[in-house]
């Protein structure tokens, strides 16, 4: 009988696949070895033409510098990956690494100098004084050449993208993009009808055996084990939560028969921290991160705080747009209400987007004007529905300038409209 792998321990994998930085490489070196042995096959008497012929001593030179000059790239490209690590955590945030390990340009460049040197290793055991793998040493070349475009291709792309509005402007991206196919997909999967919950009570209440943070919900699973039962799961726990050993999960309301707890919990990953595949809001979290780190006594960088604001306004306006219930009802596809999920309100978003930039860049005029500018931008383009919280924020930025500023004069200047924190245009005060 075959033995289904739950899927959160498929997701799990997945998910350590792509942070691994030593899988692809792995790849890339077991094909060179392979290519290598295609390659001597391969090597025939009329080609490669005259010009492209070796001697025995040459070839055996040149496979050895590119097998040295491999393992030293490979060096260098670790120190690189190192530097990054210092400066992410350092003056970014350490949560953006877990996007940083995702990177399919690095694992390029670290597979193609492992297989270029396995590659070239593999052949160098096939020279002798009458026999000189002439292709292979000919395709040794080109892959090494191959190599240096992808490191200067590297180097470029790093240098320009670690800066901290490049990273921004990529979480937000990544962030927005979440947050679209979620909605797509809870729009989809309205039910017919208000799809409430059964007003009884739950009948079953499923717990998790493991801890951790809650990463991901495998809502086509759940919705399908839920109308297996005819039942309603009401999940407890929002993206992103963390939850400890025996934690409830899911009530399960109604029902014909009662699920398999362990085939309920198995469509629920867990794991040490957040990740963003279904969790905007975690995006959001790294944008605020990066905001707050500029703004610390150490860096005092108030201008990296705005660039990066511009981001969160645009990651704000993409929420703002759509209607934000806290709860979200998905239907099987007969339209009765099968699964029940939590999820974050407008103004849990605005809360976690404003409170810390605030809090901690009080005292800063171009925060301060910026922050202003930002959410008087949320008044104008969304609907009224989300106003009362953006009024509610603008409030508090109010009582908060009055606070730090108690001259007039530099109060005045302080609860200006700027989008440039200082130097843009500035709009007057209500």
């Amino acid at each position: 009988m075959r033995v289904l792998t739950p899927w959160a321990a498929r997701f799990r994998l997945r998910q350590y696949v792509k942070a691994s930085l030593w899988i692809v490489p792995m790849f890339g070196l077991v094909l060179g070895a392979l290519l290598a042995e295609f390659a001597l096959t391969a090597d025939g008497a009329d080609w490669p033409p005259s010009g492209w012929r070796y001697s025995a001593t040459t070839a055996s030179d040149v496979l050895t510098a590119i097998v040295g000059a491999m393992v030293a790239l490979l060096g260098f490209v670790v120190t690189i990956g190192v530097l990054v690590v210092q400066q992410a955590t350092g003056t970014l945030s350490p949560r953006y690494m877990r996007l940083w390990y995702r990177d399919r340009l690095q694992k390029a460049v670290l597979a193609t100098f492992t297989g270029t040197f396995a590659f070239a290793f593999s052949l160098l055991r096939s020279i002798e004084s009458d026999s000189v793998p002439d292709l292979g040493v000919t395709l040794a070349g080109a892959a090494v050449a191959i190599s240096l475009v992808l490191l200067l291709i590297y180097l470029n792309r790093f240098i320009h993208s670690l800066r901290p509005v490049a990273i921004a402007e990529l979480v937000a991206r990544m962030g927005e993009d979440v947050f679209t196919t979620g909605a797509a997909a809870v729009r989809g999967a309205a039910p017919r009808g208000d799809g409430t919950v059964p007003p009884a009570g739950p009948v079953m209440r499923v717990r998790t055996a493991r801890g951790g943070a809650v990463q991901a919900f495998h809502v086509t699973g759940l919705v399908a084990e839920a109308a297996r039962h005819d039942c309603v799961f009401v999940v407890t726990r929002l993206i992103g939560d963390f939850v400890p050993p025996g934690t409830v999960l899911v009530d399960v309301h109604g029902g014909t028969s009662a699920p398999d707890p362990d085939r309920v919990t198995g469509l629920v990953a867990l794991g040490a921290e957040r990740t963003i595949e279904q969790d905007p809001a975690f995006a959001l979290r790294v944008l605020v991160d990066i905001a707050i780190r500029a703004l610390s006594p150490a860096v005092n960088d108030p201008t990296t705080a705005v660039q990066v604001i511009n981001y969160i306004e645009s990651f704000l306006h993409t929420v703002g747009r759509s209607r934000l219930p806290g709860r979200y009802v998905l239907a099987d596809h007969h339209g009765h209400a099968r699964l029940v999920l939590p999820g974050r309100d407008w103004e849990n978003y605005l809360q976690l987007a404003v409170w810390e930039i605030r809090d901690y860049g009080a005292s800063s005029v171009q925060i301060c004007r910026r922050l202003r500018a930002m959410l008087e931008g949320l008044l104008e383009t969304l609907p009224p529905g989300q106003h009362p919280a953006v009024h509610t924020e603008l409030g508090l930025l109010r009582e908060s300038i009055e606070r730090e500023f108690p001259d007039a004069a530099r109060r005045a200047v302080a609860q200006g409209a700027d989008r440039q924190g200082i130097g843009g245009h500035r709009r007057p005060r209500p």
